[in-house]
């Protein structure tokens, strides 16, 4: 799932190719991802891209004052095309792609989604707080106004284990599944530990570490193509996806905790005093 460093870098790069250009066209092959009806999709047409902008795990395009945003969900993603085909294609069967935006000179960008959950939202809105998610949103914590005491503030009284809490995009938007284990690895915390339980000293060390971890995620992602932007999350991770490796810092194995529909990784030598977690999900499958 594309989080806040990819969603920030599709921006930049959207940014240097599509503003300035006015859009041509938009075909809806997924009409499932389309949100919205009003203002319809073809009041784009003739219009001008003018800015582009991310909020929390979300791109918005300002097309004259209208706005297209994209949340890319789970399995969804955009690719750029510097020639779109003329020809139009027909929606159905195993084909990923949902949208196509052509712009004026005859380049443009796909929104895909794989597999058969879907979960890809296209808004076309007057202003980015009409889309529900955008709206709800919690501070940005690349934002300046996001300090330490604002996250104290979060936490304190919270008797949420702090692993869900960081994915909680009504308490901080932009962090998602594999940053947060990459967060909870750099603060040397357990995903396990209740949010309220911190101390001041653990606050700031999570703050650097969020802030920290995005950061130079952002910075590794800075200049790169949208379709190399996948491959270069992968390969910055240090926990996240790597069970069974060795700990980079520690040298320990990385474990996994799963859940139904996702898990989580984290070293026990870094984040819980050498102890593996309970994985109930794992003990039940081995029993």
């Amino acid at each position: 799932m594309p989080e806040l460093p990819e969603v920030e870098a599709l921006a930049a790069f959207l940014r240097e190719r599509a503003v300035g250009h006015a859009v041509a066209r938009i075909d809806v092959l997924a009409i499932s991802a389309l949100k919205t009806y009003d203002p319809p999709v073809t009041s784009l047409g003739g219009l001008t891209v003018t800015a582009v902008a991310r909020h929390g795990k979300f791109l918005d395009l300002d097309v004259d004052g209208l706005h297209l945003v994209i949340h890319l969900a789970r399995a969804g993603w955009l690719r750029w095309r510097d020639e779109i085909p003329a020809k139009p294609v027909r929606p159905g069967g195993k084909n990923p792609l949902a949208l196509r935006v052509h712009l004026d000179d005859g380049s443009g960008f796909d929104l895909t989604e794989a597999g058969t959950k879907k979960g890809l939202a296209v808004y076309v809105v007057r202003d980015p707080d009409e889309v529900p998610g955008i709206a709800t949103l919690g501070p940005d914590p690349l934002d300046a106004s996001f300090t330490p005491e604002v996250l104290g503030r979060i936490v304190g009284g919270k008797r949420t284990q702090i692993k869900g809490l960081l994915r909680d995009q009504k308490v901080i938007a932009g962090i998602g599944n594999a940053y947060s284990d990459e967060v909870l690895h750099a603060a040397r915390m357990s995903p396990f530990k209740i949010a309220s339980s911190l101390t001041e000293d653990d606050v700031a060390a999570l703050h650097e570490a969020i802030v920290t971890t995005l950061r130079e995620a952002v910075e590794r992602s800075r200049g790169l193509e949208a379709q190399d932007l996948k491959g270069e999350k992968k390969t910055g991770l240090r926990v996240h996806g790597r069970t069974g490796q060795a700990c980079p810092v520690c040298g320990d194995t990385i474990r996994e905790v799963s859940f139904a529909d996702s898990s989580l990784q984290y070293c026990p030598t870094c984040q819980t005093g050498g102890k593996p977690l309970a994985d109930r999900r794992m003990s039940r499958l081995l029993k």
